[in-house]
């Protein structure tokens, strides 16, 4: 593991939060709701691997683009699940904006919105070989993923 600036871990960092930005003026309908009523041990595991996460994508060097071999191909799968994220926001903008929306599968994923970004990270702590943040992912899954299935399981 080598500490320094990860551009790769800025770019995916920026993938996550813009949308995120936006989202907080498109929230689906009644969302409060349901957001009141979260899980806290999930909410404490979603917190503090929001802050690992964050912390490890920008400060781990072992992220950029190295060597091209067929390790890279980590990468390229983490980019794809990137890729997907902002897809799963376009549609989502465009969208009538309910729960319904929101939580709705993308090519099969149950709640994209959360796993997504979730199993890009993990993917790009195992191209960077660096146990710190596939721990950290493991940690915000748990969280994030658990609070949006609980909402996904509470709307349908």
């Amino acid at each position: 593991m080598n500490f320094g600036f990860s551009y790769i871990g800025f770019i995916f960092m920026a993938m996550l939060i813009i949308p995120n930005i936006i989202y907080t003026k498109n929230q689906p309908q009644g969302y409060e709701k349901y957001a009141a009523e979260e899980n806290k041990v999930l909410q404490i595991f979603e917190r503090i691997g929001e802050a690992l996460v964050t912390c490890c994508a920008l400060i781990f060097s072992d992220f950029n683009i190295g060597e091209i071999s067929p390790w890279s191909l980590w990468l390229l799968a983490a980019c794809a699940l990137m890729i997907l994220y902002e897809i799963y926001w376009i549609r989502y903008f465009k969208s009538e904006k309910t729960m319904a929306d929101f939580y709705r599968s993308l090519l099969g994923i149950p709640v994209a919105g959360a796993a997504l970004p979730v199993a890009a990270f993990l993917l790009l702590g195992v191209y960077g070989r660096n146990i710190f943040m596939i721990i950290s992912a493991v940690i915000l899954g748990i969280g994030h993923i658990g609070i949006h299935w609980q909402h996904r399981k509470e709307i349908t």
